[in-house]
C-alpha cells in the first residue's frame, strides 16, 4: 500500500510538574508504537504539563524539560531510522523568551522546535503570563551536547525518503482557532498534513465545536489533521480536560477518541487523496498566490515512510453508496434527481415525460424519479407515459414486473412490441436474424429509442433517458439508441448506487402511499441486469447477463470511483481493491479476477469517451461525474498502453 501516512495521537497519563514521570509515560508508548507507525504526536507540553502555572517561570522545571527533550531524542535513535518520529510539547528558551513549543523527533534528533504563535490569555486561559508569541522566522538553536536544531513558526518538515516524501505542519492548540491561523498558512505553503499539539479543556458544547474546527480546517485546506488533545490527568482547580483526539483527512473524520474515553488513535492519511484534490481545486492554488508572502523553510527528516501491508481504515468495494443514514442519503439523491427532471419539464412547458420501461433497475429508478416529479408538479399521473417495447430477449418476469410498476404509479401504460419492425429493419438493410450479432442486438435498442422520441413528439413531451453512470463509464450503451435521450435522470447515478436506491426508495414509497409496490421492487432487484437483447433460455429465464460479459458492477464502480475522483494510479488502485476484498465479509474477488476486470476498465472507459462527448443533459449528484460538459474532458483518441 502507497502513499499512505500512519499517524498515532496518543494522550499520555500525564505527571503535572514531573518531568520525569511523563518522560516515563512517553517512553513507554513510544517503545509499544514505533515500529507500527510513522509519526506519534502528543499533546501540548506533554514533558512538564500544561497548567503548571507560575512553575514555568522556574529555572529547573525549563531545565528539566530540555533534559527531557533529549532523552525523548534518544529513544528514538535506530540504526536504519526506520522508527516513528515522535512530536512532544514543552517550555523552550531562545534568546531569554519562554516559548510553549511542540518539537519534532526522529532517530536521536530534535528536527525542529516550532513555538506557538497565538497565546490565550482570556477566560481561563493565561499563557501571556508565561510565555511569549511565536510568531519568528527559523533561527538555528543550541541544544545539549554540542546539537543544534532549528526554530520558528514558519518551518515545514519534509519527511521520508527518496521519492515516498510527506510535508507536515505543526501548530498548537489556540493557533488553530484564530481567522488565520498558522496551520492554514503552513498548508498553503505545501504541508500536507497538520499536527496539532493541544490543551483544550472541556465545556458543554465545546466537544462539537472542536470537530466542526479540526475538520473545517481540514476540509479549505485539503489536508489531513491530526488534533491530539490532553487528557484527564491535566484536570486541575476550576479546569477539566478530556483527552478529545481527532483525525480529519480533507474533511472527512477518520477517527476520535472521543472525551473522556481512553485509547489510541492510529490512522493511515491517503496521500494520494489530498494531493488530487489539491490539484483539483485551483482557488487552493489562488488562495496561496495571493495571501503568501511569507518565506516557508523546509526541514529534511529522513524517515523512510513505512510499509503497509494493509490500511487502517474502511475501504468498501462500494465506494458510491452510503454506509450510514441510507435512507436519509437516498432520499436525497433521489430528491436531486427529481428536482432536475422538475425544472426540464417546466423549462420545456412540457405535457408529459416518456420512459423505456424495461423491469430492470435503470428504468425503476427513472421511473419513480418520473412519477415523483410529476406529483410535485400536481400533474395528472398518466402524463408519466412508460412504454413497454418487447423484443426478441424479453421475458415475462421483465414484462410483467415493468406493468405492475407503471399501474402501481398512474402511469399511462403502453405497449409497443419491436419485433415485427426489426425484422423489417434486418431485412431492408440485408441482415440475417439468425445472425445474433452487435447489429442484431443494436438495432433493437435503436428501434427502442425511435419509438420513444416519436411518441414523446406526438404527445407534446421528451424522453427521459434511463441509463446509469456505469453504463456511461464503460461505453455499455449503444450509440444513437439508449445512449440517447432528452434528459437523463441517472447519468451520475452508478449502478451499484441504483440498486440501493431503488431498493430504499421503493420501500419508502411502500409505507407513504403506494402500496402493493414493494414485492415489484423486490423481484426487480432480484432480477439478473441484462439488456435482453438475445433471446432467452428454453425455460424463459434470461439468458443474456450483462455481468458475463463487461465484468462485475461492484468492480467497475470501485475503479470508476478512484480513478475519477482522486486519479489514483492503476496499481495504487489495484492494490486498495484487493485490501477492500481483505474487509468484505461479501465479496470475494480474486486477484486474478481485479486484474482482468481492471484492464477491461480502462479499455473500455478510454476507448468509450466519443459516446460521452454527445451524452444528454443529467443531473449530476455526486463527486463523480462524466458528462463532458464540466467533469470529464478526454480525448477521443487517448492511447491506453500505459494503463494495460
Amino acid at each position: 500500500m502507497k502513499n499512505l501516512l500512519r499517524v498515532t495521537a496518543v494522550t499520555p497519563k500525564v505527571h503535572i510538574g514531573n518531568v520525569t514521570g511523563n518522560v516515563k509515560e512517553i517512553a513507554e508508548i513510544y517503545g509499544e508504537y514505533s515500529d507500527k507507525t510513522d509519526v506519534i504526536v502528543t499533546p501540548e507540553l506533554s514533558l512538564t504539563g500544561y497548567t503548571c502555572g507560575d512553575l514555568f517561570e522556574n529555572r529547573h522545571l525549563i531545565d528539566n524539560a530540555l533534559k527531557g527533550l533529549m532523552e525523548i531524542a534518544e529513544l528514538t535513535e535506530d540504526a536504519g531510522g526506520k522508527k516513528a518520529a515522535i512530536a512532544v510539547g514543552l517550555p523552550f528558551e531562545v534568546e531569554g523568551e519562554l516559548f510553549n513549543c511542540a518539537a519534532f523527533v526522529q532517530n536521536g534528533e530534535v528536527v525542529c522546535i516550532v513555538p506557538k504563535t497565538y497565546l490565550p490569555n482570556y477566560g481561563e486561559f493565561y499563557e501571556k503570563r508565561w510565555f511569549s508569541s511565536g510568531e519568528r522566522d527559523a533561527v538555528s538553536v543550541e541544544l545539549p551536547g554540542g546539537k543544534e536544531t532549528v526554530f520558528g513558526n514558519n518551518l515545514i518538515v519534509d519527511m521520508g525518503y527518496d521519492d515516498e516524501r510527506v510535508l507536515i505542519g505543526i501548530e498548537i492548540c489556540e493557533d488553530a482557532w484564530t481567522p488565520i491561523s498558522p496551520g492554514r498558512l503552513l498548508a498553503l505553503n505545501g504541508a500536507e498534513i497538520i499536527l496539532n499539539l493541544s490543551a483544550s479543556n472541556e465545556i458543554i458544547g465545546k466537544e462539537q465545536f472542536r470537530r466542526n474546527l479540526v475538520g473545517g480546517i481540514s476540509s479549505s485546506c485539503i489536508c489531513g489533521y491530526v488534533y491530539a488533545s490532553a487528557g484527564l490527568y491535566e484536570s486541575t482547580s476550576d479546569i477539566v480536560f478530556s483527552g478529545h483526539n481527532l483525525m480529519y483527512e480533507n474533511g472527512k473524520l477518520l477517527g476520535e477518541i472521543k472525551p473522556f474515553e481512553d485509547g489510541v488513535l492510529t490512522k493511515d492519511f491517503n496521500l494520494t487523496k489530498i494531493r488530487h484534490d489539491r490539484i483539483a481545486n485551483k482557488s487552493f492554488a489562488d488562495c496561496r498566490n495571493i495571501h503568501v508572502e511569507r518565506e516557508y523553510v523546509r526541514v529534511i527528516c529522513d524517515k523512510p515512510i513505512m510499509d503497509k501491508k494493509y490500511i487502517l481504515a474502511k475501504v468498501p468495494m462500494t465506494p458510491f453508496v452510503p454506509s450510514r443514514n441510507v435512507l436519509d442519503r437516498c432520499i436525497s439523491i433521489f430528491n436531486m434527481q427529481v428536482a432536475g427532471l422538475r425544472r426540464r419539464i417546466e423549462a420545456t412547458k412540457a405535457k408529459c415525460v416518456v420512459v423505456g420501461v424495461s423491469g430492470g433497475l435503470d428504468s425503476t429508478l427513472a421511473l419513480l424519479v418520473s412519477a415523483k416529479a410529476i406529483s410535485d408538479l400536481r400533474m395528472d399521473s398518466r402524463s408519466v407515459v412508460g412504454i413497454t417495447m418487447p423484443g426478441f430477449g424479453t421475458t415475462n418476469r421483465t414484462k410483467n414486473n415493468s406493468i405492475s410498476l407503471m399501474e402501481l404509479l398512474g402511469c399511462d401504460i403502453r405497449e409497443i412490441s419491436i419485433v415485427e419492425s426489426v425484422k423489417q429493419h434486418f431485412l431492408d438493410i440485408g441482415h440475417d436474424i439468425n445472425v445474433k450479432d452487435v447489429t442484431y442486438e443494436n438495432c433493437q435498442a435503436r428501434e427502442r429509442t425511435q419509438i420513444l422520441m416519436d411518441v414523446a413528439n406526438k404527445e407534446g413531451g421528451f424522453v427521459v433517458g434511463t441509463g446509469d453512470l456505469s453504463e456511461l463509464a464503460l461505453g455499455w450503451c449503444t450509440y444513437n439508441g439508449d445512449h440517447m435521450s432528452m434528459y437523463g435522470v441517472n447519468t451520475s447515478i452508478p449502478k451499484t448506487l441504483v440498486r440501493t436506491l431503488v431498493d430504499e426508495i421503493g420501500h419508502h414509497m411502500e409505507k407513504n402511499g403506494f402500496a402493493g409496490i414493494a414485492p415489484v421492487i423486490e423481484d426487480i432487484i432480484d432480477t439478473p441486469v441484462s439488456p435482453e437483447l438475445l433471446p432467452p433460455n428454453e425455460d424463459g429465464t434470461i439468458a443474456q447477463k450483462t455481468e458475463d460479459t463487461v465484468g462485475s458492477y461492484i468492480l467497475h464502480d470501485f475503479f470508476l470511483y478512484y480513478t475519477l475522483r482522486y486519479g489514483m494510479a492503476p496499481e495504487e488502485i489495484y492494490d486498495l481493491c484487493n485490501e477492500a476484498v481483505k474487509q468484505s465479509d461479501i465479496y470475494n474477488f480474486s486477484d486474478e479476477e481485479i486484474g482482468k476486470w481492471q484492464k477491461v476498465f480502462y479499455t473500455r472507459f478510454f476507448r468509450q469517451q466519443f459516446k460521452r462527448n454527445c451524452m444528454p443533459d443529467g443531473v449530476k449528484v455526486g463527486t463523480v461525474s462524466v458528462s463532458p460538459r464540466g467533469d470529464l474532458r478526454l480525448p477521443s483518441e487517448i492511447e491506453i498502453e500505459d494503463f494495460v
